[in-house]
């Protein structure tokens, strides 16, 4: 099964040469685990550019999608036998990268 794994700040500093280094370790035992599928860093809530085409014609608004202290910077996406181990998975992510993480099944 496949999960997403959110990696959640409350601001907008880049990780430290520190992190970046833990976070390149855990991404290396992913792969060699066979946990990997794909992870990236996203860019700041104030790049996004929200698209709402429910109406006639598409809106584009830029800015995020909501308000918050809290954002979404990176992702990993791992594939896991069951959710005791992506949550096992995801408490080493989060202690690579010394962010808050939020763990979710894709359906």
């Amino acid at each position: 099964m496949q999960y997403l794994v959110s990696v959640i700040n409350d601001n907008a500093n880049l990780a430290t040469p520190e992190e970046d280094a833990a976070i390149d370790v855990f991404n290396d035992r992913l792969q060699a685990k066979g946990y990997w599928v794909f992870a990236g860093g996203l860019g700041a809530p104030g790049t996004a550019t929200v698209i709402d085409n429910r109406g006639g014609e598409a809106m584009f608004t830029d800015g995020p999608f909501v308000e918050t202290k809290e954002y979404v910077v990176g992702f990993w996406i791992i594939e896991a036998p069951d959710l005791d181990v992506a949550l096992k998975l995801a408490a080493e992510g989060s202690k690579a990268c010394n962010r808050k993480v939020e763990v979710r099944p894709f359906l």
